[in-house]
């Protein structure tokens, strides 16, 4: 979807959407079931509380933006939990190896049961971050401090040493997972996005290369604003996932190492370009459906 603008307008705000009111409905009834009920309910309550948060952050979007990814789209906004599910099972194959992670009361399900319950939580993970990223890309007026800063400008030949760093440090951590395990935050996007760029598919670069970072401060602020709900919810659930982290397993918040979080950062731009990756595949090329909620509303994309 290509989209003709001018110059970009100040969109005002809107009243607060029925969805919105929905969401919040869903995280009152399920955040006190997921912590207060006994035995196993977190396998049922996780889908309704995060599809809440979804829903929430998006109405929120709508009423400082005018636009949300739910308004674009609900097709697309939909399609979002989708893409998500197999976007973690990737992680959750590679974690396999690193067993950074693993879940208490996953013994519990027989494993079709456990592929049924683990894939319909996977699928929240999307438009939890992208909702959030534009929620704070309009409590923020767009970043626009950050719109004129550093170019980075990646060549045929930058894009090839990233690609090929990329596989590297997958290698690497596969090999030697005890050492090399922060990795899988940063080897994926460095594979990714140059296919991306190579395809002609939408890429965070393409905004990088005119110094803009807007995009990344809306998605690290969509992640780690997300991540907090992640964890802090995690902590009274049951089922639930612990960490074993070799040599950062310290100062915690909730059941993550403080070191942790920095491995959201990464994990923002990856779902970037998994999200864009995977839909160009699939024939939507250069969508802006995702692209839209990094910047104020109808400014031109790269």
């Amino acid at each position: 979807m290509t989209m003709v603008v001018g110059q970009p307008s100040r969109v005002r705000p809107r009243r607060w959407p029925r969805r919105g009111w929905l969401g919040l409905a869903l995280v009152a009834v399920f955040w006190p079931l997921n912590w207060l009920l006994p035995g196993l309910r977190t396998h049922w309550g996780f889908f309704p509380l995060w599809l809440g948060y979804a829903l929430t952050v998006d109405a929120a979007a709508y009423a400082l933006r005018g636009t949300s990814l739910y308004a674009r789209s609900p097709r697309a906004y939909a399609a979002l939990f989708v893409i998500s599910a197999p976007v973690w099972w990737l992680f959750e194959a590679l974690n396999a190896r690193l067993r950074n992670w693993t879940y208490l009361g996953a013994d519990a399900f027989s494993p079709l049961a456990y592929a049924f319950w683990a894939t319909l939580s996977f699928s929240t993970v999307m438009p939890a971050v992208f909702g959030a990223a534009e929620m704070w890309t309009g409590l923020t007026r767009g970043f626009p401090r950050l719109r004129h800063g550093p170019r980075l400008r990646l060549g045929p030949r930058g894009l090839g040493l990233m690609f090929a760093a990329g596989w590297l440090m997958l290698a690497a951590l596969l090999a030697w997972p005890r050492w090399f395990f922060p990795l899988l935050w940063v080897s994926l996007y460095a594979i990714v996005e140059p296919l991306n760029a190579w395809l002609g598919h939408r890429t965070l670069l393409a905004w990088l290369r005119g110094g803009d970072w807007r995009p990344i401060a809306a998605l690290w602020s969509g992640v780690l604003f997300t991540a907090f709900f992640w964890e802090m919810w995690n902590v009274f659930s049951y089922p639930k996932w612990v960490y074993q982290v070799p040599y950062l397993n310290f100062w915690h918040l909730f059941e993550m190492p403080l070191a942790g979080y920095g491995g959201y950062l990464p994990f923002a731009l990856e779902l970037f370009a998994l999200y864009h990756f995977i839909v160009g595949l699939l024939g939507r090329g250069r969508t802006d459906f995702v692209a839209r909620a990094l910047v104020p509303p109808e400014e031109p994309l790269p």
